[in-house]
């Protein structure tokens, strides 16, 4: 039996434990590692997730709808994020809360300076936090009360299976003799995905891959070594912090 309108609507209505219920975030991310992080704190928030993996993805899914909240990475595959951002800030029917994400801090100013509401850190891990950032620019900070999260402030653990999907789409553009663009990108996602999933050694060596020079090819070489040895190893990579919590959801 179907359920009734009354309740239906009830469901869909903001809770302490479900504060942005009846929201629907876009997210603008190449990266699934990040984006399945981004679907565990929307799961545990009461919101919908959709994904677009690329700038133009994402125009494709606006015009059709309008999300109330829309979180686009600054480092995609045929774009700079902030552009995106740009083209809808002066809009009248742009998503009521826009944020910018990026591994990379300097990319802020950029990111509030083409009209983003916010910018969030990678990794994206505390759940309090991303629901911190939608709701003060909802309703503003001085109007909305304090969101309650899962545990303390939990961290959401993305399932694994995710980085091996990165990382191996990563090894197959790395093979494919990467020019300087797509090196410039692969050093981006690389060092974002290495990042949230504790792995310094990756990082180093994907901040490698975007510069110029005679060593360029040893770069490459060096970081498909690395990225290949992850793969071949067969187990999960992230790591939980000392005292830090977490929970793996399969994909669906």
């Amino acid at each position: 039996m179907p359920d009734a309108p009354v309740d239906f609507l009830l469901t869909r209505l903001p809770t302490p434990d479900r504060p942005l219920a009846g929201l629907t975030v876009l997210v603008v991310e190449d990266s699934r590692y990040a984006c399945e992080a981004l679907r565990l704190m929307c799961q545990h928030s009461g919101a919908r997730l959709r994904r677009a993996d690329c700038l133009a993805a994402a125009r494709r899914h606006l015009r059709v709808y309008r999300p109330d909240v829309l979180i686009v990475d600054l480092g995609l595959p045929d774009g700079p994020g902030e552009e995106l951002i740009a083209d809808l800030a002066p809009r009248p029917q742009r998503p009521t809360v826009m944020l910018a994400t990026s591994g990379d801090p300097l990319l802020a100013a950029a990111a509030l300076a083409a009209g983003a509401d916010g910018f969030l850190d990678k990794p994206l891990a505390s759940l309090g936090r991303f629901q911190r950032a939608i709701l003060d620019r909802l309703n503003g900070p001085a109007q909305t009360p304090a969101p309650r999260t899962t545990g303390t402030d939990a961290e959401m653990r993305p399932d694994p299976i995710a980085l091996r999907d990165d990382l191996a789409h990563a090894e197959g553009m790395l093979a494919d003799a990467p020019d300087a663009v797509t090196r410039a990108y692969l050093s981006r996602f690389l060092a974002g995905i290495a990042r949230s999933a504790r792995d310094p050694q990756l990082a180093d060596a994907a901040a490698g891959l975007g510069r110029a020079g005679p060593g360029r090819e040893a770069a490459v070489g060096h970081v498909a070594t690395l990225v290949r040895a992850r793969l071949a190893a067969g187990a999960p990579i992230w790591t939980a912090p000392p005292g830090g919590t977490g929970c793996v959801v399969p994909l669906r």
